[in-house]
């Protein structure tokens, strides 16, 4: 799997390819993004973590994705902007990928497949709110919303999955990535 999931062809938000192979050995944070979304603050935790632990080996990782409810409009320019300017985010952004909608990019293939549910529940509220709207995901380990987080290990295994609402300074997240950082 590891091997794998360093492979995979990815795009940097400039445009540039690239693929997960330059983390090796880095503890990874993969998070699904959007500008548009009631969640798009925690940038600032993300950024904040990205800061704190990156030191230590944590790379903060940022795939924007327009599967849900087109939170992600923008062009890679604009995303990129908004998060320079309203978020100050400098840790790495890629271009736009599909999750919930096909085709799925493999790299959350293999990131769901290897955690098919969140460790960390959403909350009854944030479900609620999906479902009363018509939002929730047609296949139980389908990605939730934006801001769902994948934890990957520095040996390229996928440790743990955390719902959207679990903030990135949620205590539980914060063990985990210190653990994976050992």
């Amino acid at each position: 799997m590891s091997d794998s999931l360093y492979n995979i062809p990815l795009r940097r938000l400039d445009g540039t390819a690239g693929t997960l192979a330059e983390y090796r050995d880095r503890v990874m944070l993969i998070v699904n993004v959007a500008s548009k979304c009631g969640l798009t603050p925690q940038y600032t935790a993300l950024q904040r973590l990205h800061t704190v632990y990156a030191g230590r080996g944590l790379a903060v990782l940022g795939f924007p994705c327009n599967d849900f409810a087109a939170q992600e409009p923008g062009s890679e320019a604009e995303i990129g902007a908004f998060c320079d300017t309203q978020y100050g985010v400098t840790f790495p952004l890629f271009s736009k990928v599909n999750i919930n909608s096909p085709p799925r990019h493999p790299l959350y293939e293999r990131l769901i497949a290897a955690h098919p549910r969140a460790r960390a529940s959403a909350t009854d509220e944030l479900t609620q709110a999906l479902s009363k709207h018509g939002l929730l995901p047609k296949q139980e380990s389908d990605v939730l919303w934006n801001f769902e987080k994948f934890l990957v290990g520095r040996d390229g295994s996928v440790r743990a999955r955390f719902a959207p609402d679990v903030k990135p300074e949620n205590a539980f997240l914060v063990s985990e990535i210190e653990s994976a950082l050992g």
